[in-house]
């Protein structure tokens, strides 16, 4: 969970066309790096899963409790809403909150599950769940010791995501104009794991995955939450990390590390 705040936060300036950085040469934390909706909703199901809350209910409490953190409009109106009924998204959004079930599950199929309950409630299309589940799946199975090529090809075929082209070659056409897709899971998960296949440690697999634009902060936190638990998250990254998390999150981050990853 940490990992994936950690790829927020380090990836929260770098966020949309204009502030893109295409390379993986770029400072980690400057003083524009903050925590967005992705850390917020991220420890939201973290606290439904300890809890054992509804994830509906909890979602809507953390947005009003932050309600200024970068949300999407769909989710905006939802939260807002005195309805609780999905909207059929397929944002990436149910990918970037999604980790936290990739360490409080026991097994895979456990995961799947839970991945889709967390994910239904708002994005209930077949490609937002779908997002939800390979990002939870490739996390719980680099948790449980697996391979980084039993990783690809588990994804590839449960799933049906290309992760064939490499990040070096995606840095060269990814996000080079707008188009919606680079902000749906079938847009920013295969490119989020693939960051994290290509890379050689947690903090490689970050940079990587802010090189290739997009979405920066959501790609990172996505490739962030698999990556820390294929390598863990080294101290002086946490530390920045927990630094920059309000009393709420960072005590709900630490509890949820405490129960579920110490």
């Amino acid at each position: 969970m940490i990992g994936a705040i950690a790829g927020d936060i380090i990836g929260s300036p770098y966020e949309g066309m204009r502030n893109n950085i295409r390379t993986c040469e770029f400072p980690l934390f400057v003083a524009r790096s903050r925590f967005t909706d992705d850390t917020v909703l991220t420890v939201a199901v973290a606290e439904a899963v300890m809890r054992g809350a509804e994830y509906a209910g909890k979602l809507k409490e953390y947005y009003h409790l932050y309600p200024h953190a970068g949300y999407g409009g769909m989710f905006i109106q939802w939260a807002n809403s005195a309805s609780s009924r999905p909207y059929n998204s397929f944002g990436n959004g149910s990918a970037m909150r999604v980790s936290p079930v990739a360490y409080a599950c026991g097994t895979l199929e456990e995961v799947l599950d839970e991945a889709a309950g967390s994910a239904a409630v708002t994005h209930d299309h077949p490609e937002g769940i779908k997002g939800a589940q390979a990002a939870a799946a490739a996390a719980f199975l680099a948790r449980t010791g697996e391979s980084k090529d039993y990783i690809r090809e588990y994804t590839e075929e449960s799933f049906g995501y290309d992760l064939s082209e490499p990040i070096d070659s995606l840095r060269d056409w990814y996000a080079r104009e707008f188009d919606p897709i680079y902000v749906t899971c079938q847009g920013s998960v295969p490119q989020a794991i693939r960051a994290f296949l290509d890379s050689e440690g947690f903090e490689d697999a970050v940079r990587k995955a802010v090189s290739i634009g997009g979405d920066s902060d959501t790609i990172a936190c996505i490739a962030g939450g698999i990556a820390q638990a294929y390598y863990g998250v080294p101290r002086k990254i946490e530390d920045q990390v927990m630094a920059r998390l309000d009393e709420r999150l960072s005590m709900m981050t630490l509890e949820f590390m405490e129960k579920y990853l110490r």
